[in-house]
């Protein structure tokens, strides 16, 4: 893993879905507790640059840098 989420506060706005450069944020079938749909990442297709970080507003990601 080298991103970790936090479903719970995602409120599907979908900025990180469209500027992940490799494409590797979806939304899950599943919602959150507020009825939201969350996002879930590859974790083979990311490569942790950040930009979820970055332009979340919720707080969601949290990036744990680049697996060995």
């Amino acid at each position: 893993m080298k991103v970790k989420t936090r479903p719970e506060r995602c409120k599907e706005c979908g900025l990180c879905v469209e500027d992940c450069p490799k494409k590797a944020i979806t939304f899950a079938e599943e919602t959150n507790s507020a009825g939201y749909h969350y996002t879930v990442i590859d974790d083979e297709a990311c490569v942790a640059c950040g930009t979820c970080y970055t332009v979340c507003p919720d707080g969601v990601y949290h990036v744990l840098g680049k697996e060995e």
